[in-house]
């Protein structure tokens, strides 16, 4: 395929991290230098998916020998779930960039297997059933595939949903939210698109400022709203009265019970009859009393055995969870750990654990 017919679209490259401008100064030097393209650039429909930065670089240098590598996708959609997936795997991204990548991966795979407006290959459903499975089945594969729970994956697509809505206001506020320079929790960059279009630009010049600066008041409409209180139940209906042409029946006389004879527990003789039809109260032997004592401190013991054996596997569990969850992002997210704010914050958090284990051993 020539190089002028190969075309660029602009949502499909706003999905790639641009190269800083060093990277892309070297990477020119070697495609110089080796006279070619060593990976080839990846196409669909004429669109490129991957090699924008290559595509530049060949135009500037007409001498460098390249290849095209077409595939084919059924829609627009696949084509942006296969950009982001490809972006994923080979990338050393912020954990900003990661979550936006996983999270438009997640939405143009539902768009593409579900038949939503726009899509030119739309799959035939039979109810909205069979769509929530599709659904289901979609976020299981995408989490199994990126090593991350499904809870993860819905929340990066309400998170690239926001940062959406951040572009659609403020051109240019996607990048500067994947790069730092508007920082904002998770939960308020999810909240924009609920916020009309003509007021987030107030709203991100706010999260530019430094939050010892920042106007709390205004910020505050990203805070997600409680829930309002379930209504109290309804009261259950009144008797009907009687009709009014027929008189009540009279109530029968109710004899009022003589008074219970006093028993005391004078001595530890047969009950009288009073006594078997009333309960017996009787005096108990010291011996009684001793029984009685090593049965109630033997049940209670063996209750507390079984409670500490029962939460220590609860303390071993959550131990192991602990491990096992911090292990898989420092696995799948290294970056964590060399990105200097995520490494504080890694250390804060491991300072305010230790002081707390610290506390439970010295109880």
């Amino acid at each position: 395929m020539k190089l002028s017919h190969l075309k660029i679209d602009p949502e499909f490259q706003s999905k790639i991290p641009p190269l800083q401008f060093e990277e892309e100064q070297q990477l020119e030097q070697n495609i110089i230098t080796e006279g070619r393209l060593l990976n080839p650039i990846i196409v669909w429909n004429g669109y490129i998916l991957d090699g924008h930065t290559r595509y530049r670089i060949l135009k500037k240098h007409s001498f460098i020998k390249y290849e095209v590598e077409e595939i084919q996708l059924a829609n627009r959609y696949e084509a942006l779930a296969w950009i982001c997936k490809n972006q994923l795997g080979r990338r050393n991204l912020s954990p900003e960039r990661k979550k936006f990548l996983l999270g438009k991966e997640y939405e143009s795979t539902k768009l593409a297997v579900g038949g939503q407006p726009g899509n030119c290959n739309p799959v035939k459903r039979c109810g909205q059933n069979d769509h929530i499975v599709s659904e289901k089945r979609t976020c299981e594969r995408i989490a199994s595939e990126h090593g991350v729970g499904e809870k993860t994956v819905r929340r990066a697509e309400k998170y690239s949903r926001g940062i959406d809505a951040a572009e659609e206001a403020v051109p240019g506020a996607q990048e500067e939210i994947l790069t730092g320079r508007i920082k904002a929790t998770d939960a308020q960059i999810a909240a924009l698109p609920a916020i009309p279009k003509e007021e987030r630009p107030a709203i991100l010049n706010e999260l530019r400022k430094g939050k010892d600066k920042r106007n709390e008041a205004l910020l505050s409409r990203l805070k997600p709203e409680r829930p309002p209180p379930k209504p109290a139940p309804p009261k259950p209906p009144e008797p009907p009265e009687p009709p009014r042409n027929e008189e009540p029946a009279a109530r029968e006389p109710v004899t009022p019970s003589p008074p219970e004879e006093k028993i005391e527990p004078a001595s530890n003789g047969p009950p009288s009859f009073l006594q078997k039809i009333q309960g017996h109260k009787r005096h108990l032997s010291e011996e009684d009393m001793v029984r009685l004592k090593v049965s109630v401190d033997s049940r209670y013991r063996d209750r507390i055995a079984k409670s500490g054996s029962i939460m220590l596997c609860e303390l071993q569990g959550a131990a192991e969870d602990f491990m096992f969850r911090w292990g898989v992002v420092f696995q799948n997210y290294p970056d964590v750990l060399s990105n200097e704010t995520s490494r504080e914050e890694v250390s804060a958090l491991i300072d305010r654990m230790t002081t707390y284990l610290n506390t439970v051993k010295e109880m």
